[in-house]
């Protein structure tokens, strides 16, 4: 088992939920924190506690985001007219780790974050390798040319595990993908439910 596998399961645990809805993952035998004294935890955990552990779930969901990129994402969504809780989803939703995991073109955020770091992908026929590379609704994702035969993308793809949501484009075929349109929060397939509303409070604490 390798390292980030091994804290993926342990965020799992840790959160006490599924989040990535994974078959094998231990939360499903085990539905209590790691650690010598986690079913030994008890207590009500105070209003704080229940918004941390919102912004956990949300900020681990997408790839475990670190603090300082997920704190800007909130003061960006918190900028922009409109419903901040939407804003904050749609610019979770546009990041283009998000978009090729969302397309099947790998089987976890974080192997979708591999894919970009390596120069697998391009955005509007040039390589792009920031993850958090924001989409827009007329950008054409697709994998390099010389890449679309790689073992991950064809085993994600062929999963039967997951749906493509309806605001994503896909082209089996031409290895490529879309965002159609930026989805509302209620839209997302969350295997968990996920309370962005809450994380908006903790930040405006």
């Amino acid at each position: 088992m390798t390292k980030r596998l091994k804290a993926k399961h342990k965020v799992d645990r840790r959160l006490k939920v599924n989040l990535w809805g994974r078959p094998k993952s231990p939360f499903n035998t085990r539905a209590y924190p790691p650690g010598q004294h986690g079913q030994a935890r008890k207590g009500k955990p105070t209003d704080y506690g229940i918004q941390l552990n919102a912004k956990q779930k949300l900020k681990s969901y997408y790839g475990n985001i670190n603090e300082r990129q997920f704190r800007n994402i909130y003061r960006k969504a918190l900028s922009k007219r409109g419903d901040t809780t939407e804003n904050l989803v749609a610019l979770l939703e546009s990041r283009l780790d998000t978009v090729i995991y969302r397309g099947k073109f790998a089987p976890t955020v974080f192997s979708a974050r591999q894919l970009i770091n390596h120069g697998h992908i391009q955005v509007n026929k040039k390589k792009v390798n920031i993850s958090s590379y924001l989409v827009k609704e007329s950008d054409v994702i697709e994998v390099k040319e010389k890449s679309k035969k790689l073992n991950i993308i064809e085993g994600s793809l062929s999963n039967k595990e997951r749906d493509v949501p309806e605001y994503i484009q896909v082209d089996n075929k031409n290895k490529s993908v879309k965002l159609v349109r930026i989805p509302k929060f209620a839209e997302v397939p969350y295997p968990v439910i996920m309370e962005p509303s809450l994380v908006i409070e903790y930040y405006s604490r």
